[in-house]
């Protein structure tokens, strides 16, 4: 009688097998490109690597492309979208296979078996940046699968790669300019408006278009404040909308808050501004017929007191596709 034992680590699967054959083999799957990033029409090429000791017999080894758009819901959105809950579908982009070994016998030792893949979408579809968020993801992965005996285990192995998609020439953005004041705070009753103290925030943007490969940049001035200043912080948001034609949810979500200043700092001192935008939590802004990714950045701005002052800044990210001046 045969048992099966799985041990997974980051860069092999390795499933061990024994009996009378004391059979023990890894199934691995290795690109050509260590970095495992592509482009759209360029060839993906690698093999598959199966080290055993002793012949093994299989019934077939094949190798599958996949991409897709995996849409989500959030838990308070389902409650307003029932309609079209089950109507939100993976969005395949990518589905090729192709056999790396008919049925036989794999010899005794290491044994490599190329594939290459053209990296070309689904008709009527199209790529989009590699791209893991919360109620979007997009993701682009291999998949080998070893089909074995009756008595034996399948084994399978999957692999992410990434795509990076280049983005249209877009004309150059100039900076943006900004004022924050009392007077200039949305979402507040006016009631309230006079618990808010006086203070007044200026400064500028870079850009509005901003490429996902550059560092987010410009400057904050406080310019005056009648209470203390605990911290600046810049917080970058995704804003993630997912549907289709019964209706939409909209969801935004943190990325990632970084903080520019602490303490009371100095009037008329120019903070710079500097982020870096994450890989694979950003991508280009996308606009699909039935999801939308975009991005925000807040200034905020918070008061010894207690009080929040936040500046919504929306922003399209691109790819390399900035036109020069």
């Amino acid at each position: 009688m045969r048992g099966a034992r799985t041990n997974t680590t980051p860069t092999t699967t390795l499933i061990y097998i024994w009996g009378r054959d004391k059979q023990k083999m890894s199934l691995d799957i290795r690109l050509k490109r260590v970095d495992r990033v592509y482009k759209q029409g360029e060839l993906l090429s690698g093999v598959v690597v199966v080290s055993t000791k002793g012949a093994m017999s299989h019934a077939g080894i094949t190798i599958v492309m996949e991409g897709s758009v995996q849409l989500l819901l959030s838990a308070k959105s389902v409650g307003l979208f029932d309609a079209f809950y089950n109507s939100i579908k993976p969005v395949q982009l990518l589905q090729y296979s192709v056999t790396v070994a008919e049925p036989g016998k794999l010899p005794d030792g290491v044994s490599e078996l190329p594939f290459e893949f053209q990296l070309e979408p689904l008709q009527g579809q199209q790529l989009y940046d590699t791209y893991h968020g919360v109620f979007v993801n997009i993701q682009y992965s291999l998949r080998c699968d070893m089909k074995r005996g009756l008595l034996a285990k399948d084994v399978q192995r999957t692999l992410e790669f990434i795509i990076e998609v280049p983005s249209p020439k877009s004309a150059v953005s100039p900076k943006v300019p900004f004022t924050i004041t009392p007077e200039t705070l949305e979402n507040i009753k006016k009631a309230s408006r006079k618990n808010v103290p006086n203070f007044k925030l200026t400064g500028d943007l870079s850009s509005a278009v901003c490429s996902i490969e550059d560092p987010f940049t410009g400057n904050v001035v406080l310019e005056s404040s009648d209470a203390i200043i605990k911290s600046v912080e810049l917080q970058l948001v995704r804003v993630e909308t997912c549907g289709c034609a019964d209706g939409y949810a909209k969801e935004a979500t943190e990325i990632q808050n970084i903080q520019i200043a602490d303490g009371d700092i100095c009037r008329g001192l120019e903070i710079p501004i500097y982020m870096v935008f994450p890989r694979l939590f950003t991508c280009s802004t996308v606009a699909a017929k039935t999801f939308k990714i975009e991005f925000e950045v807040n200034l905020v701005v918070m008061l010894d007191d207690g009080h929040l002052i936040t500046e919504n800044f929306p922003i399209k990210l691109v790819r390399g596709g900035i036109a020069t001046k």
